[in-house]
């Protein structure tokens, strides 16, 4: 056996109506809110060069670009391989400083040992 529960006329009528509202709302909103015709002026481009010297002027410029972005390229592997010196240098350096510390603690404990030992004799 099952339950069949009908649907509430009234608030399905209620909820197609505010649907509706929002659907015509939206429209409304969409029409006034609609970007306008753009009007622009007609004018001369590109100044007074001539059209094959404005196109030798876009090669050299890419030329250019090309050997700029090298160039760049170059400057930020030195950057990376300059950073990574400085650091293999300063662990080096850390464990050059744990190095000596612990020669100087092996020192220490060899002096103590052998005095220990003319103190036994």
């Amino acid at each position: 056996p099952y339950v069949l529960i009908t649907p509430n006329e009234t608030r399905r009528n209620q909820l197609q109506q505010i649907a509706k509202k929002e659907l015509d709302d939206l429209d409304r909103w969409k029409e006034e809110h609609r970007p306008g015709a753009i009007k622009v002026v007609p004018q001369r481009l590109g100044g007074k060069e001539s059209e094959a010297q404005a196109r030798q002027k876009q090669q050299m410029m890419l030329m250019q670009s090309k050997y700029q972005q090298k160039h760049k390229r170059e400057e930020y592997v030195k950057a990376k391989k300059a950073a990574e010196e400085a650091e293999i240098l300063k662990k080096k350096a850390i464990q050059r400083e744990k190095a000596e510390r612990l020669e100087v603690k092996k020192r220490q404990q060899e002096m103590q040992r052998r005095e220990m030992f003319l103190e036994d004799q």
